[in-house]
């Protein structure tokens, strides 16, 4: 950890160790780590060229690739905070970020899947209000929208005319900018939803980054020339933290891929030798029951790390034993814990490793306590408490959320249950927030219960999650209809889908004449659970 305290730092050192060693393979652009650090440079003193100043935000909202790395490693090494949007996200839910955060530039993605987030962004925060100074009158603050492409419409810039503008930034400019960082700078400010619906930023310093995931490449065994195959996207810890900084770190070849395809899967693993592949439990699942899996060479893999949802003992079994993985790990992390808070080791027994999410990471702790914090003895449940380093600085520009998660003694309130054994490991058994996994990814009721209430036609709605075999989990609603309404559950589904991220979407609704409430007037979430 003494080569370096700031995520610059790392990407110079890493520059200059793993200078020969492949960074980043995308398609059929293959880039040395010597040239990853040139690339980084470059877009830091475009940064200082466009204004950026130490401790702006600078958002991020794009797919898994190499520009994505570039921009976002040059943003921070311009003395930038890290804001990654979610690729799922509408128009609409990447306005609000991006309004709250203060952003003072956003790096954005062309079209994909067949969506114009350029256009999705204007209709959300360019129409119908005063103009403001920015590209985007809804967006004050916002005074540059980079597009990662070809081509920009009026008012924005592309990459390419971005990066010719930094040229005028003088190297020793951009390296004293990098200087006036240290280890308690913030690094990046992570979304991510609560109770309450509203997106909250967990802001994460530079130090707390670079500790946790030398934690984690070593607990994992990460090493230099691993091929990663990183899927898990981007904007979410897994990805940037335990994905991009982690193989910065250790000299991995990084091999993005914006989408989840099994196919496109295999055939990455197959060609480019991945050897290190974390990932939800439905990805590998995915891959081992592929019809064409054993037409694909897949020997090369040798560490996979997953978590987010139940890990069947037999997916474990199956890791290893059908493709020969030698390393086979679980972890369970929160954003509000720089992504991670407990892990297996290497060794552990298969069953421990299925049925629980390792132990604390070194220097950390971990309590599951009753409601009045006190801790419960091994085998009880309780709510997840963790106390360390890796605990976030605190929700950005939100003091009085952050006093709720955070005692005066530094304990952070996961809001999840789970049971500790007497060897410290900890396995969750359910989540006090009613959050439930869709794919890998945290969905939230009482958000997506505030995006259905926007329809016209519905007076009341609650959500929970119910059984999905390939998903994990999915959205189920529960709506009372505005009297005379002739809505249709094809209805309420298909208006879900225009205006909130696919994971958020009921797959199916069911109408009823009013919710269970109990005397405070609260939902009681476990009777319409009772009904499944």
């Amino acid at each position: 950890m003494e080569e370096w305290n700031t995520v610059p730092e790392l990407v110079r050192w890493s520059a200059a160790r793993y200078a020969d060693t492949e960074a980043v393979v995308e398609g059929r652009t293959r880039i040395t780590y010597a040239e990853l650090g040139e690339r980084v440079e470059r877009a830091a003193a475009a940064c200082l060229a466009s204004g950026v100043e130490t401790g702006d935000r600078v958002a991020v909202w794009a797919p898994n690739s190499l520009d994505w790395i570039v921009a976002s490693l040059g943003a921070v090494t311009a003395g930038a905070v890290l804001v990654p949007l979610n690729t799922r996200f509408k128009g609409t839910e990447a306005a609000d970020v991006l309004r709250r955060s203060g952003a003072r530039l956003l790096f954005v993605t062309g079209t994909f899947l067949g969506t114009s987030y350029v256009a999705s962004l204007r209709r959300a925060a360019g129409a119908g209000v005063p103009d403001g100074p920015g590209p985007l009158p809804g967006l004050p603050a916002l005074r540059q929208v980079v597009v990662l492409s070809e081509d920009a419409p009026p008012d924005f810039r592309t990459w390419k005319e971005f990066l010719t503008a930094g040229e005028a930034v003088s190297a020793a400019e951009a390296e004293s900018r990098a200087a006036e960082l240290a280890g308690d700078s913030l690094s990046d400010i992570i979304y991510t939803s609560g109770t309450t619906g509203r997106p909250k930023g967990a802001a994460i310093t530079h130090e707390q980054t670079l500790r946790a995931y030398a934690i984690w490449s070593d607990l994992a065994g990460l090493r230099v020339g691993d091929r990663y195959l990183i899927i898990n996207p981007f904007f979410h810890t897994f990805g940037y933290k335990a994905g991009v900084i982690a193989s910065v770190m250790r000299g991995a070849t990084m091999i993005p891929q914006p989408v989840f395809n099994v196919d496109t899967a295999l055939a990455n693993i197959a060609a480019e030798r991945v050897s290190v592949l974390p990932g939800p439990p439905t990805l590998h699942q995915s891959l081992l029951d592929h019809p064409a899996r054993d037409t694909h060479d897949l020997s090369a893999l040798r560490l996979v790390v997953t978590g987010a949802a139940v890990v069947p003992l037999r997916l474990v079994e199956r890791l290893r034993g059908e493709l020969g993985v030698q390393t086979v790990l679980t972890a369970y992390g929160l954003s509000e814990a720089s992504g991670i808070v407990t892990m297996c080791r290497r060794g552990d027994d298969p069953a421990v490793i299925a049925s629980t999410s390792g132990r604390a990471i070194p220097d950390t702790e971990i309590r599951v306590a009753d409601p009045t914090g006190e801790p419960v003895r091994p085998g009880e449940a309780g709510e997840v408490l963790v106390r360390g380093f890796n605990v976030m600085r605190g929700y950005y520009d939100d003091p009085a959320a952050t006093a709720e998660v955070i005692s005066c003694d530094g304990w952070l309130r996961t809001g999840d249950v789970g049971v500790l054994d007497p060897s410290g490991n900890l396995r969750i058994t359910d989540r006090i927030k009613d959050m439930f996994i869709v794919g890998g990814f945290n969905a939230y009721p009482a958000e997506i219960e505030q995006l259905l209430g926007v329809h016209p036609d519905v007076r009341e709605v609650a959500v929970i999650g119910v059984p999905d075999p390939r998903l994990g989990e999915v959205a189920k609603a529960f709506v009372v209809r505005r009297p005379g309404s002739p809505l249709t559950s094809d209805d309420l589904i298909a208006w879900a889908r225009r205006e909130m991220a696919n994971y958020k979407v009921p797959r199916t609704v069911e109408f009823v004449s009013g919710l269970p409430r109990n005397a405070s007037g609260k939902v009681v979430k476990g009777v319409l659970r009772g009904r499944e």
